[in-house]
């Protein structure tokens, strides 16, 4: 007899998070302890910064958004058997694309010039998603090695090009000039100003919107399309899907193009919708948090999207709690995430085990 044993789906993408979660907390919550402040009063702060007034909530939906981009970028990439890690990097390319768009056509009327520039960001950084993509399918080069090295490519391309060939003429700032109006998302203000919602000066934009169709998108595209439901099999089993007839190689490519296509929308929300201008360093990290927020959601996009605000109210609120308890500084702020990257990614099983135990019943096979 054998048993087998799958624990029930609220269990899989919302208990066992949730335990993580407050595991994570309550570590994190002993730290404060130990550098004398009051956890519940940082806790407080933190909510507060967060959520606590208009303008909070606009930059708490603006660093949502740069989390739900990449963080389904990893899991599309996951689904399909592969570990990308190179959303630094696509997003760094999106950048170029939207950036060339916005200066070459902004003359455009917005309802022209801000599509293609959208289509700029998922062109390029899909085709830099696409070179380990096709590295692996035809060489077998290891994924994660390629995208991780393709980060730094990227990073000198960009300074490169900047610096030398973008820059805004008769200046030393590394940046390109203002790009035209036409090319700038609208901001989200106007749409939540009905709702009673102040947003001030945060920069939310539309972007928050095209983020939550990519969302409907990855949900109808992975679970309810043919190329989808390939992607996976490829993702679970290649053996299995060659004797499928399904073409590994044509599916990985696939997969990491639209991969890093997602990737690369963080430059619509950052360029086009914030900065209005290609500057270095716009990525601020995103792509790599995106891991975690890809992990600890499940690779789901409603997980994603609940991880995504997670992070971006430890983000926006984690500012405001550096600011009104100075002796949690903003590196604490960084320990903090990265307890609950580590509960989220490398222990994410810690309490699988006891969960198993509780929930489930083996059912025997004779």
């Amino acid at each position: 007899m054998r048993g087998t044993s799958r624990l029930p789906t609220w269990v899989e993408l919302l208990l066992l998070p949730g335990l993580n979660l407050v595991s994570a907390a309550m570590i994190a919550g002993l730290v404060v302890v130990l550098i004398g402040e009051d956890p519940i009063a940082a806790v407080s702060l933190l909510v507060y910064g967060a959520f606590g007034y208009g303008e909070a909530v606009g930059y708490t939906l603006f660093y949502t958004t740069n989390f739900v981009l990449t963080g389904l970028a990893v899991a599309l990439a996951f689904h399909a058997g592969h570990f990308n890690i190179g959303g630094e990097g696509q997003a760094y390319l999106g950048g170029l694309g939207s950036t060339l768009v916005a200066l070459h056509w902004g003359h455009l009327p917005s309802v022209l010039a801000i599509p293609l520039a959208v289509a700029g960001a998922a062109l390029f950084g899909g085709a830099w998603a696409l070179v380990p993509g096709w590295l692996y399918a035809k060489r077998g080069s290891h994924v994660v090695i390629t995208t991780i090295m393709m980060n730094f490519v990227a990073a000198a391309l960009m300074t490169y090009l900047v610096v030398n060939v973008l820059i805004k003429p008769g200046q030393q700032i590394p940046e390109t000039d203002i790009f035209a109006t036409t090319v700038w998302l609208p901001p989200l203000a106007p749409l939540l100003a009905p709702l009673g919602l102040d947003l001030g000066r945060a920069p939310a934009n539309l972007c928050s919107i095209l983020a939550l169709l990519c969302c409907l998108g990855f949900w109808l595209f992975v679970w309810r399309s043919r190329p989808g439901y390939e992607l996976r099999v490829v993702g679970r089993s290649e053996a299995a899907a060659i004797y499928a007839g399904i073409a590994p190689a044509r599916v990985t490519m696939l997969a990491m193009t639209l991969s890093g296509a997602l990737a690369g929308l963080l430059a619509v929300n950052e360029i086009l919708g914030s900065q209005h201008r290609l500057v270095l360093g716009f990525t601020g990290g995103y792509g790599f948090v995106g891991i975690a927020v890809a992990l600890m959601g499940r690779n789901h996009p409603l997980g994603i999207l609940l991880a995504a605000l997670l992070f971006g109210a430890l983000y926006q609120g984690g500012s405001e709690l550096a600011f009104d308890m100075p002796k949690i500084s903003r590196d604490m702020i960084v320990v903090i995430q990265g307890l609950v990257i580590l509960f989220a990614g490398a222990l994410e099983h810690l309490f699988r085990a006891p969960l198993e135990a509780l929930f489930l019943r083996p059912t025997v096979e004779r």
